[in-house]
C-alpha cells in the first residue's frame, strides 16, 4: 500500500526559508513522478513542483527561482526547499505521487508566512 507522509511545515517570516519532506512507503523510483501541491481554502490545489523518474523537474510559475525540489532514493524521501517565502505562499502543502493513472496524496502540512 502506498503511503506518503509530509513533515516540516510551520510558521516563518517573509523572506525566510523552510524545508518540507515527504517520506514514501515504497521505492520512489516506482513512481512516474512525485511532487508538491498546495491549497488555500476556497481555491483548487495548485502545482508547486514535481520531479519525474528521470529527474526532470517542473515548477509552478509563482515559485520558480525560489523553491527547489529534490529526492533521496536511499531514504525514499522527496524534499522541497523554499526560500524567499512570501505571505502568498501560505497554504497547506501536499505531497503527491503518481503511478500511471493512480494518484496518491499525503495528509498535508501547513506553511504560514507572516508579513
Amino acid at each position: 500500500q502506498v503511503q506518503l507522509a509530509e513533515s516540516g511545515g510551520g510558521l516563518v517570516q517573509t523572506g525566510g526559508s523552510l524545508g518540507l519532506s515527504c517520506g514514501t512507503s515504497i521505492n520512489i523510483f516506482e513512481f512516474n513522478d512525485v511532487g508538491w501541491y498546495r491549497q488555500v481554502p476556497g481555491n483548487e490545489r495548485e502545482l508547486v513542483a514535481t520531479i519525474n523518474v528521470g529527474g526532470r523537474t517542473d515548477y509552478g510559475e509563482s515559485v520558480k527561482g525560489r523553491f527547489t525540489i529534490s529526492r533521496d532514493g536511499a531514504a525514499n524521501t522527496i524534499y522541497l526547499r523554499m526560500d524567499d517565502l512570501k505571505p502568498e505562499d501560505t497554504a497547506v502543502y501536499y505531497c503527491r505521487a503518481r503511478i500511471l493513472r493512480s494518484y496518491y496524496w499525503g495528509q498535508g502540512t501547513q506553511v504560514t508566512v507572516s508579513s
